[in-house]
């Protein structure tokens, strides 16, 4: 059988007039580029790529944008958002002296709000891909060689640059416990489960989980999270920790580190879950509540990926490893990897993999293009209290045998934390007589604070270049000066 070649071009509309018996395509489309996965590693990869002359195929068996857009980020954030009004309701009573009252949370309401924040989104998106020029193929698809895919609708393409996989990740999903969007939940789908729980069990004290009990408690739930390592958030700094917990059981919510899940099962007629928690000091914790949020940790995506017929494997955590971390390439040349599917040091954050894709399109196109700089990637939890880092902590500083120098004052020092009031730190590690290594943030809002600390940390910035920089007065963002101020010598307030 004869195999007719065909390019694609800006805004093919692919349709495929010759098949054969089984139905799949005869022609084999020739591209530049193809991106398999449309999140935001993907799609970033194929808007930088489409700028750069080349033509992109983008296959996205679900819809363009991924978890960050429609599961994750951006919804988690919208209705963070308005846990914080509610938040701020119960401070303006309390503290105020504001005689404001919270009738109820209109859940419908205020999913339709979600919805329209995420929808307005994805259009934006749909815009962007549409009007680089980007063909959007809207199929799953796999490798069958390391320049050839075939997508789930029998269409075969070709690139002539290069492959980027982008396929993600999902939840990690316990034995037993099983979702099934109401009982038992994970980061997918808690935000869609059906209306609010009174109490929530949340399982993971990572980011996500953080982030997810905080919600539940400023929308009046009971909430214990429970944590296996011995304390939340365990990749940052530990004063990072020690404040965030502070905070959290400041508003109620009942933090248990070093405990581990024993066991636990589903009330009949979907009466919530039974579970039994052992704690760090050994004692058996009976745990009943409405809802089981599971927030564990996520595996990358590449079942059914293909990864095989172009001579690649994953490693034993299931990642797909680059050989060249410099271009995100893997050992079959012109396969590279964004997001998700990367190893450490990627974070598996967002903004992370846009700066892979940015990279790595870069890459294909033959433009040279630095690569991307995992220390100065900032990582935040976006939960009342917020933390915000970026660099080493501490302790990896030290561990790198860095002569270390470290300050660290609170928030409430300066005017303005006292205005706030929900406690909080500002804590940097410098290297003795030399740059800053990392800076730590805890407190309201310090995920709008920490882009300077990226630039310091990212552009080898020593304490005293900061110092000369003023500061706004009244701001929180001036406790980050003032730790500069003392690092440097010129302290005012810290001695």
């Amino acid at each position: 059988m004869n195999t007719d070649v065909t390019d694609v071009t800006a805004n093919d509309v692919i349709a495929n007039d010759g098949r054969s018996n089984d139905g799949r395509s005869n022609d084999v489309i020739v591209t530049d580029v193809i991106v398999i996965g449309g999140g935001t590693g993907g799609y970033g990869t194929a808007l930088r790529a489409a700028a750069l002359g080349l033509r992109v195929v983008l296959a996205e068996r679900d819809k363009v944008g991924g978890t960050c857009l429609h599961r994750g980020c951006i919804p988690s954030k919208a209705m963070l958002h308005a846990a914080e009004l509610v938040d701020g309701i119960a401070e303006a009573r309390e503290r105020w002296g504001v005689k404001a009252t919270l009738d109820s949370v209109d859940w419908s309401a205020l999913t339709a709000t979600r919805d329209d924040i995420v929808g307005r989104n994805h259009q934006g998106v749909e815009g962007h891909l549409s009007h680089a020029g980007v063909t959007v193929v809207r199929s799953g698809a796999r490798l069958t060689g390391p320049r050839s895919v075939r997508t789930e609708d029998g269409r075969q393409f070709t690139a002539t640059r290069g492959i980027v996989l982008a396929t993600g990740s999902r939840p990690r999903i316990l034995p037993g416990l099983e979702p099934d969007g109401r009982t038992v939940v994970t980061s997918d789908d808690a935000l869609f489960a059906p209306g609010l729980p009174g109490s929530v069990l949340v399982l993971g004290g990572g980011a996500i989980g953080v982030e997810y009990a905080s919600f539940h408690r400023s929308m009046g739930a009971d909430v214990t999270l429970v944590e296996a390592a011995d304390r939340l958030v365990p990749l940052e700094d530990v004063d990072v920790s020690r404040h965030l917990v502070r905070g959290l059981k400041k508003r109620g919510i009942d933090v248990l580190t070093g405990a581990r899940l024993e066991g636990a099962v589903r009330a009949p007629d979907g009466g919530g879950v039974r579970a039994t928690v052992r704690t760090a000091r050994g004692e058996l914790r009976t745990i009943a509540a409405e809802r089981l949020l599971v927030a564990v940790g996520r595996v990358p995506v590449t079942d059914g990926l293909g990864l095989e017929a172009a001579g690649l494997t994953v490693d034993e955590r299931g990642f797909v490893a680059p050989a060249d971390w410099s271009r995100l390439e893997t050992a079959v040349p012109g396969i590279h990897v964004v997001g998700d599917l990367l190893p450490p040091p990627s974070l598996g954050l967002a903004h992370a993999s846009f700066a892979e894709g940015l990279l790595v399109a870069e890459t294909l196109a033959g433009v040279a293009s630095a690569p991307v700089d995992y220390a100065a990637v900032p990582r935040v939890t976006y939960s009342a209290p917020q933390t915000a880092a970026v660099g080493l902590t501490e302790a990896q500083a030290r561990e790198r045998s860095y002569d270390v120098v470290v300050n660290s004052m609170p928030l409430t020092a300066v005017a303005k934390g006292m205005v706030h009031g929900q406690g909080g730190m500002v804590k940097v590690v410098a290297e003795r007589g030399g740059r800053v290594l990392g800076v730590h943030l805890v407190g309201p809002h310090v995920s709008e604070m920490i882009a300077e600390s990226q630039l310091i940390v990212g552009w080898d910035a020593e304490p005293a270049d900061v110092a000369r920089h003023v500061h706004a007065h009244p701001t929180l963002s001036e406790a980050v000066g003032e730790v500069f101020l003392t690092l440097a010598g010129r302290g005012l307030h810290q001695q």
